[in-house]
């Protein structure tokens, strides 16, 4: 089948229910090419957790992107990705915005951010 070959797959969840267990198990399972999300490499990850009222932290949070020139994704073969950017910010930034844990402006300048993401990052399949 055409563009087989290109298939790029994001699984999407909450914090801690598996998703780069299921990448890595589907990856392996499929002989598709993993992505995981660049959580250690994330250094304001922890602190954004540990106080999300820190305001312009969620925005560098979010932001820090799994595609960092050492990280970019190529999608050459099947790819699974344990996040989607798309996911992040349609969804998580979005729902921290309406509960008041991200400011008018700092919720402006990440969709200016992301805006700028997609124009690199593939969308999934």
């Amino acid at each position: 089948m055409p563009g087989r070959d290109k298939r790029f797959i994001a699984i999407a969840g909450n914090i801690g229910v598996g998703k780069s267990t299921l990448t890595g198990l589907m990856a392996q399972r499929l002989d598709w090419k993993p992505f995981f999300e660049a959580v250690d490499d994330n250094p304001y990850l922890a602190d954004f957790y540990a106080d999300m009222s820190r305001g312009p932290l969620g925005v560098l949070s979010l932001a820090a992107a799994p595609t960092t020139p050492t990280r970019r994704i190529s999608i050459t073969r099947p790819t699974l990705q344990d996040r989607s950017v798309c996911r992040r910010a349609e969804v998580f930034a979005a729902n921290l915005y309406r509960q008041g844990w991200m400011s008018q402006r700092d919720y402006a300048t990440y969709a200016v951010l992301y805006e700028g993401i997609n124009l690199f990052l593939p969308p999934p399949t």
